[in-house]
């Protein structure tokens, strides 16, 4: 990739398919190395590929350099075409009913802001919806007065099809699905639920920010109006940047809303951009036994052994078909503790919090928990060392809070009578000191 532009003239530097990702090899990182830092966040942030990197960094270059104006000027293919057509392609939508959003959250509040359900009309959402997501429907409850509900589960933790099958109606205005959501892997099952919602008016809205990139996600098979993801997750694209498709009859509602909303910045859409074309060429080589799209072939059942192994820890894992992404907690360790020293060891995870599935976390019982994902990038060798590292962080932070037997005074330390018998003193009246550790909040739903 020629990431330096010409010095007589720097509009003969392009952004074409050659600039935008090189071919698939180019993207691939070093091999394993040691003391290489093991990334199993890839569900918070995934690391760009090499030529995406460079593409982004030459990209505020020439901003820097030229101006806002003049790097649009360059872009201009990518940002009105390019870029749309490969979402298209990724979705298996027409390109024209795709957007380039900031964030998949943002694109779905700007929509629900412009939805009107009827009074008593009803907003079917499920116990794995995001905060961001929950916070969008609760004002649309309180704007138009329409009710929200929350579809069960069955025991194994999948959501209840049987139920959605006998409640739903036309006074259904509005479907909201997760399909993986952030605090657990668990795949919902979207293409069934669109096939029990097609005969309806209803608008089926899908997230699809953790499932984009490590699983297909074909929005015209799934059947909904809405779909929205983030670009910097498995997609493995820039910050700040996410897509969404519509259909027809959403996109006047959505372009109104939209309008009065940030867009992404040019050189975010143009990492994006080269980030599709890098995940096109690389799932188009790779072959899969495990999580499809995913490099790592079967990494999942080795990730899991490896929480399983260590002692004290559980896992947060409902439903019957998981993805790339487990969530586990320990039963008496902080998952901040955790996560910082697997951190101090070389070893990335993430710790989610009750409040990002203000559903779903509280009712399993864990106000926080670590989450590890897989990427393209993850070896064998990653997952021994995150094994390892677990186990040695469970045993030193276990024997550093076991609690020590009490020291026994030599006779000449012992305290004579009259000291063992005088009053204890009495503390200096004040507030109470508050303490210094810090606390979750976690939030009750509203009903």
């Amino acid at each position: 990739m020629n990431a330096t532009p010409s010095s007589t003239d720097h509009r003969d530097h392009t952004y074409g398919t050659d600039h935008a990702y090189g071919t698939a090899t180019d993207g691939m990182e070093p091999a394993d190395q040691e003391g290489r830092t093991v990334h199993l966040d890839t569900a918070g942030w995934g690391t760009m590929p090499a030529p995406v990197r460079a593409l982004v960094a030459d990209c505020a270059s020439r901003e820097d350099r030229y101006g806002p104006h003049e790097l649009e000027e360059d872009l201009e293919d990518i940002l009105r075409t390019e870029v749309h057509e490969r979402l298209g392609a990724l979705l298996g939508v027409p390109a024209a009913d795709t957007a380039v959003v900031t964030d998949a959250a943002g694109a779905f509040d700007a929509l629900v802001s412009r939805l009107a359900p009827g009074r008593g009309e009803r907003v079917w959402t499920t116990p794995y919806e995001s905060a961001a997501r929950l916070t969008a429907l609760y004002a649309l409850r309180d704007r138009t007065r329409c009710t929200v509900e929350v579809v069960p589960l069955r025991e194994d933790g999948d959501l209840d099809l049987e139920w959605m099958a006998r409640h739903i109606d036309d006074d259904v205005a509005l479907v909201s699905v997760v399909h993986v959501p952030s605090g657990c892997g668990i795949v919902n099952p979207v293409e069934e639920i669109g096939q029990i919602l097609a005969p309806y008016r209803c608008v089926y809205a899908v997230d699809a920010s953790y499932s984009v990139g490590q699983l297909p996600v074909d929005a015209g098979r799934i059947g909904c109006q809405l779909l929205t993801g983030d670009g910097w997750r498995f997609l493995r694209g820039p910050y700040a940047v996410g897509f969404a498709f519509l259909a027809p009859r959403l996109r006047a509602a959505f372009e109104d809303a939209a309008a009065h909303r940030p867009l992404p910045p040019n050189a975010a859409v143009a990492g994006l951009n080269a980030a599709l074309a890098h995940h096109t060429a690389t799932t188009a080589t790779a072959t899969t036994d495990g999580p499809a799209g995913l490099a790592g072939q079967g990494l999942l059942p080795a990730l899991r052994a490896a929480v399983e192994e260590c002692p004290g820890t559980e896992l947060i894992a409902p439903g019957r078909v998981q993805s790339a992404i487990l969530a586990f907690r320990h039963r008496d360790l902080p998952a901040a503790l955790v996560r910082r020293r697997l951190a101090a060891r070389g070893v990335v995870v993430w710790k989610t919090v009750a409040q990002e599935t203000p559903l779903h976390l509280p009712r399993s019982g864990a106000t926080t928990a670590l989450r590890a994902s897989l990427g393209p990038d993850t070896t064998p060798q990653d997952i021994a060392r995150f094994g390892h590292a677990l186990r040695e962080v469970v045993r030193e932070e276990t024997a550093a809070q076991r609690p020590r037997p009490a020291r026994t005074l030599p006779p000449a330390l012992a305290p004579t009578p009259a000291l063992a018998s005088a009053p204890a003193p009495v503390p200096p009246a004040g507030p109470r000191p508050r303490p210094s550790a810090r606390r979750h909040l976690t939030l009750c739903p509203t009903p």
